[in-house]
């Protein structure tokens, strides 16, 4: 008979367990929505039991996912199942969504097994919860925007009744939908004295969740109606919370990014773009996001006088919708003023939609220096006539304006010869020269005072005069002690007592 390997039964409990696990993941099924709601209601009221809001931020970060599967019947279901008495507040609830069909009631009376007994009312954090998750599913219907109005200003009047500071997390997102609300009916500014108010409250409770969020939907109120004064007042005189999460961090910076943009303030722009990209949630989370984060980033790029990286349009998520602005980069980057202007008269739609159209503009003004730039490494000497055609310029007088500009900022070096009308820019063409040389010596003493540098700092350690001194003063105190014993006549060997006296 042959021998058989026996294994370890370590090896076999932990191959076993493993099968197990496996199983048991293949055997759940996905929760329904039914059912989500009613775990996210337990896990919302734990968190109000427990006084850890950590639970309530678990609930929210499902919103995403659980609004694109709610619709009538998972709300009613939902809401019948959590609220098994009859009460008011169900009644509210139920109010906004439509009465259900009469075969949808047979078959909920059918399935619907009795409660066994009357369970406690919800708390008030369950009920916003709700309003939340209908007044996002009616924000669906462009029919229903009306009826979202109503249960958002009703859902505010609810909250500020309560006055609970377990429910701070879920008011946040339910001023984001109110916001939402009011941008999608066409009133968006007629919401911005019911933020202010709001926002001044949250300051005065300490309440860093819906400051954060008020601000940022203030910002995007300003914003959305070109009021950018009004924006950077509002960002001047208030303080954005340090503990908000980072999806409200993001958004905060990029609109600061937006804000500053505007002001022509493009290094402060940059920085508050990148910050806002760092902060962002992954491009397959938040498509759309990420998405006008990097246009406007790729914009102000350009205004500094950089360019985007390549790699960076072939981004799977960000290729087709930086189509247009890639070629705005390959024309800017050639220099080519015809190819910039054909190509934002192509795309003007898509730049004006992103409301980057009036920044794509400034950079009429760094295609024609790129282009002078090439035109001076191409040429020594160059007419301004020549320079109005290869730039497609209006006249001889822009031309010479836009040169001598060019020059004074030091882009180009060369000078302009008026009498004979061209651009003298052959200066910088020798390889030698007296300019070489004073670079030259420059760069050899900085070598030179380095190496010097480097050498005493190797032979010299730093303080370490220091020690001998610290050496030296204590061999003059010993001698001092050596020599006062010497002169009373002991020794410092000697411990006896002293015999002078007794002779």
């Amino acid at each position: 008979m042959a021998d058989v390997e026996m294994k370890p039964i370590d090896e076999e409990k932990k191959e076993e367990d493993g099968t197990k696990d496996e199983a048991k993941e293949q055997s759940i099924p996905p929760l329904t929505p039914v059912a989500e709601i009613k775990s996210n209601v337990a896990l919302i009221e734990r968190a109000v039991a427990t006084l850890e809001p950590r639970f309530t931020h678990r609930v929210l970060r499902t919103l995403g996912a659980l609004r694109k599967k709610l619709d009538d019947s998972v709300l009613r279901d939902a809401i019948s199942e959590v609220y098994t008495t009859e009460s008011q507040t169900k009644k509210t609830l139920l109010g906004w969504l439509p009465a259900a069909s009469a075969v949808d009631h047979c078959m909920d009376i059918d399935s619907a097994p009795a409660p066994k007994q009357s369970q406690p009312e919800p708390l008030p954090e369950a009920e916003v919860y709700f309003r939340l998750l209908i007044l996002h599913h009616l924000l669906t219907s462009p029919n229903a925007y009306k009826q979202a109005l109503d249960l958002a200003h009703e859902t505010i009047d609810r909250m500020q009744s309560l006055s609970r500071r377990s429910m701070d997390p879920i008011a946040a997102k339910v001023w984001y939908a109110v916001e939402r609300t009011y941008e999608l009916s066409g009133q968006l500014a007629d919401a911005r004295p019911l933020f202010l108010a709001a926002q001044r409250t949250a300051s005065l409770r300490h309440d860093d969740e819906t400051q954060a969020s008020l601000i940022n939907r203030l910002l995007r109120s300003y914003i959305q109606y070109s009021l950018y004064d009004q924006a950077d007042k509002l960002v001047s005189k208030t303080t954005f919370p340090v503990s908000a999460g980072n999806p409200q961090f993001a958004r905060y910076h990029y609109y600061l990014g937006r804000i500053k943009a505007v002001q022509l303030n493009y290094t402060a722009a940059h920085t508050n773009l990148q910050q806002a990209i760092r902060r962002a949630p992954p491009a397959k989370t938040a498509p759309g996001f990420y998405q006008a984060v990097h246009k406007l980033s790729v914009v102000v790029d350009l205004l500094m006088g950089e360019i985007p990286d390549r790699s960076l349009f072939r981004h799977p998520v960000l290729q087709k919708a930086l189509s247009g602005y890639f070629e705005i980069v390959k024309a800017v980057r050639m220099g080519s003023l015809s190819q910039f202007q054909s190509t934002l008269s192509k795309y003007a739609s898509l730049f004006e939609q992103d409301r980057t159209y009036t920044l794509i503009v400034r950079l009429r003004q760094n295609v024609i220096k790129t282009g002078i730039r090439r035109l001076s490494l191409s040429y020594s000497r160059i007419s301004l006539r020549d320079i109005c055609v290869k730039l497609h310029l209006d006249s001889e007088e822009d031309a010479e304006y836009i040169v001598g500009k060019a020059i004074r900022d030091g882009v180009i070096e060369g000078r302009i010869v008026h009498e004979k009308g061209w651009m003298q820019c052959g200066s910088q063409k020798g390889g030698y020269g007296p300019e070489v040389s004073d670079v030259f010596a420059r760069r050899i003493s900085y070598c030179l005072e380095l190496h010097n540098q480097s050498v005493k700092a190797m032979r010299y350690p730093l303080n370490a005069h220091r020690k001998e001194l610290a050496a030296a003063e204590g061999a003059r105190e010993r001698e001092k002690e050596l020599a006062k014993e010497l002169q009373e006549g002991g020794d410092l060997d000697d411990e006896g007592p002293d015999l002078g006296e007794g002779f």
